[in-house]
């Protein structure tokens, strides 16, 4: 691998990050006029966070209100201890008894206020299994197969947040309607189209006039702080519109051939959230390491060209990773150590195949959640406003 390529493309990932930082969203969007008037008046402002990204939203908005409840994925660090705040860690991705005793403290939670209160509610991905609770006549076992069978089945995000709505008692604005008090929600999206009933299966987004739901970090976002990265390390980025999505080692091999067209000194990013249809056969990895190995056989052989694939939540899939980086001479350097990429993909075990041969790239949660990110570049930035290409002395 060239470290120079794997410098840059972690650059790219480290502002792609940053522009997305909850935290700091969730701040800029309560300076905001139309945030600030409604809050301002309320006899009483509780704060409901829920999602990957509760923590950092927590933490900003604490000043609008004294009294709270968040709600985060097991192993995730939790906000700083205050008198009237309490936190719960809940399964993901499949629910479990926790989740129902969540979702029911959620409940308990919004009931608490009145027509005169606000309950400011934070909602990232994740909820929807941090959030469980089956609608009547509904097991959590049942709930719980279905939404396995699904997503084993390689459907989207949408698909199976519209499932697990139409299983519960609390999703697609039902947390909302146990509380006579208004309702503001800021939405950190993981989902296409960033549409906010669609985050989490969209608990707190009712009709309603009075309520005010604002997206405040996206994909997207994230991609114009990696272009914005990009520039300023020397290389010309072209940002795609098309948004990742279908069939990983698809999308994969879409990207690797994007990136051989590319001429020397520019970079491709993209963004989005590809599947995986499972079936049978399930080792360690996830969607971005199976689509940057599907990346890595396109590029086999070109000695200029290198590829990042990351989730912004910093786990992929069943994998301890992030993601991966992959280059011109991944698929060589495996076949030397005897490893199979064709077989990694078809038994969907792509974390030991990359524990192997190498990239792997390790972020731990990262406070955020907006689905996935692949960055490409051809020629990589010196530093100094040179490129080093393939058919510089010394590149490999």
């Amino acid at each position: 691998m060239n470290p120079l390529a794997g410098t840059f493309l972690r650059a790219l990932l480290r502002a792609a990050l940053a522009a997305v930082d909850a935290g700091r969203a969730t701040a800029s969007a309560l300076s905001r006029r139309d945030v600030a008037r409604a809050l301002r008046g309320a006899g009483r402002v509780g704060i409901f966070a829920c999602g990957k990204a509760a923590t950092g939203m927590f933490e900003a908005a604490w000043r609008t209100g004294r009294e709270g409840l968040v709600v985060l994925p097991r192993g995730y660090a939790p906000p700083r201890r205050r008198p009237g705040a309490r936190v719960l860690f809940a399964a993901h991705p499949e629910p479990d008894g926790r989740s129902v005793a969540a979702a029911r403290a959620a409940v308990a939670f919004v009931e608490r206020f009145g027509r005169d209160d606000v309950v400011l509610c934070l909602v990232s991905g994740g909820s929807s299994s941090l959030l469980c609770l089956p609608r009547r006549g509904v097991t959590l076992a049942r709930k719980r197969g279905e939404v396995r069978r699904l997503v084993e089945s390689g459907a989207s995000i949408v698909e199976v947040n519209r499932l697990r709505t139409s299983l519960s008692a609390i999703k697609g604005g039902k947390l909302a309607r146990a509380t006579a008090a208004r309702i503001v929600t800021l939405v950190v999206s993981d989902v296409p189209g960033d549409v906010p009933s669609r985050v989490g299966s969209g608990p707190t987004i009712r009709r309603r006039a009075g309520d005010l739901t604002r997206v405040i970090a996206s994909n997207r976002d994230g991609l114009a702080g990696a272009a914005r990265e990009a520039r300023r390390l020397g290389l010309t980025p072209r940002t795609r519109r098309t948004r990742l999505a279908g069939e990983a080692v698809a999308a994969g091999r879409l990207m690797g051939a994007a990136v051989r067209r590319l001429p020397t000194g520019e970079a491709v990013l993209a963004g989005g959230e590809t599947t995986v249809a499972l079936g049978r056969r399930g080792g360690r990895g996830g969607r971005n390491l199976e689509a940057a190995l599907a990346a890595a056989l396109a590029l086999d052989g070109l000695r200029d060209a290198a590829m990042l694939f990351a989730a912004s939540d910093g786990k992929d899939g069943s994998s301890d990773a992030a993601g991966v980086i992959v280059d011109g001479g991944t698929a060589g350097r495996a076949r030397r150590q005897r490893l199979d990429p064709l077989r990694a993909l078809s038994f969907h075990d792509t974390e030991p195949f990359f524990e192997r041969a190498g990239g792997l790239v390790v972020t731990g949660p990262t406070g955020t959640n907006v689905a996935d990110w692949a960055f490409g570049v051809r020629g990589y930035p010196m530093g100094n406003g040179k490129r080093k290409t393939g058919n510089e002395k010394g590149s490999k």
